[in-house]
């Protein structure tokens, strides 16, 4: 009699899982289309009402100067070979 109750309660296992798995896939299929938008309609959406971009004019550091100590003191800049060769 017990064997009976062991296999009772293992073929309602079996048939939760699969019923769960049924209603899992069910369940996914039909709310898959209600999920994120594709990445192009979302770019699109969230750049509405951006200001446009106004060039050089935004980098404040666009014509900035040279201040590096080293590239006026470098006595190699002027030799073409490896001196150490």
């Amino acid at each position: 009699m017990d064997t009976d109750r062991k296999k009772v309660v293992a073929i309602s296992v079996v048939a939760a899982v699969v019923l769960g798995t049924a209603l899992g896939y069910y369940y996914y299929v039909n709310n898959k289309k209600s999920s994120v938008p594709d990445t192009q309609s979302a770019a699109d959406t969230a750049t509405q009402g951006v200001l446009p971009s106004i060039g050089e004019a935004a980098n404040p550091l666009f014509n900035k100067p040279d201040i590096n100590p080293t590239s006026k003191t470098n006595p190699f800049d002027s030799v073409k070979t490896n001196p150490f060769q």
